[in-house]
């Protein structure tokens, strides 16, 4: 039986690959700003330099869509978190340095034009706003950490971070919240917003197909090492805004109006990313990597079962509720 490469090996048979897709994401992404996106002429002060402070009716946006920007604001808010694990996982040297860098500054626009446009159209509270980002960044979030907290037999499995891991995990997470970003701007019935999130939503596609790459060349390094660090993410994947303030109560609301519910993460990520990788057409895997691929083969029928349930459950609440309201 193969033994596992070590980190230091992985991460050195994958530099070449991890240069070749720094470049490839250089010579696509779009430069851009984020004052751009931003109604300036809606602006004006607070009640500490003599304006008025927010109250409710100033804001244009739904609950929904106050929901989903915040979620996704808080997410990208915890940029320093991000930073650290990739960091960790990868290398600060060469172009995994490169790239670690480059993908901060890229994400880090994320958070400012969220801000600047919240606080500018007065969207939401800025004071709650503010006290839910002290809360988020205090706490942080680091996926490994989030699986040793939730699961006891899944952080004994875990043992200690690795690049398969992160990789893994970042290709799911990357997609997850380009879909999040995406039915935001849907929801929030405005054109710049729109504009604005599409824009997200484009480096958070550039990025993934950074990840996905790297991850589908560790499959052909490593099958059955690599196999056995996606099945475990996938099993255990938690979006980045898990902890946050109100993050279950947003979740669900976001989960009910199509912004990402199961069936999309399903659907829109996990599966376009498996049959992109080929991992139920593949032959180089040992008897250990088909029985990885088994495992991740029941965890999707059962996924798939549990999205069923949810999709029917939702239905039946909304048709009591049209229902309901029509008797009204």
């Amino acid at each position: 039986m193969p033994k596992d490469l070590t980190q230091l090996a992985l991460l050195t048979e994958l530099e070449p690959i991890a240069e070749a897709n720094l470049n490839r994401h250089l010579s696509m992404a779009k430069e851009w700003h984020p004052h751009d996106y931003v109604p300036w002429d809606d602006g004006r002060n607070f009640a500490a330099l003599g304006g008025t402070d927010w109250e409710p009716a100033q804001s244009r946006l739904s609950e929904v869509a106050k929901a989903a920007m915040i979620t996704n604001l808080l997410t990208e808010d915890n940029l320093p978190s991000y930073h650290r694990v990739i960091a960790e996982n990868f290398s600060r040297d060469g172009a995994w340095g490169t790239w670690v860098g480059r993908w901060t500054a890229e994400e880090n626009r994320h958070g400012i034009v969220m801000r600047d446009y919240l606080v500018v159209t007065r969207g939401v509270d800025p004071v709650e706003l503010e006290r839910a980002r002290m809360a988020a960044m205090t706490t942080g979030f680091d996926p490994m950490t989030a699986i040793r907290h939730s699961d006891v037999g899944a952080a004994a499995e875990l043992a200690d971070g690795s690049v398969l891991h992160g990789l893994a995990y970042v290709t799911f997470q990357e997609l997850a919240t380009r879909v999040s970003h995406r039915n935001t701007g849907k929801v929030c019935d405005d054109l710049i917003a729109d504009q604005m999130l599409q824009r997200i939503a484009a480096d958070e596609n550039l990025h993934m197909i950074f990840y996905r790459n790297l991850c589908g060349a560790a499959l052909d390094l490593a099958p059955d090492q690599a196999l056995e660090a996606i099945t475990f993410m996938l099993l255990n994947f938690q979006m980045p805004g898990a902890g946050n303030p109100n993050f279950l109560r947003y979740g669900a609301l976001m989960a009910k109006n199509g912004i990402y519910d199961m069936r999309q993460h399903l659907d829109e990520v996990v599966l376009p990313v498996l049959r992109k990788w080929k991992i139920f057409e593949r032959n180089d895997f040992t008897a250990r990597g088909e029985n990885t691929r088994e495992r991740l083969a029941e965890f999707l029928e059962k996924y798939r079962q549990d999205t069923l349930r949810f999709e029917e459950r939702r239905d039946r609440i909304a048709d009591r509720l049209s229902r309901a309201e029509a008797g009204r």
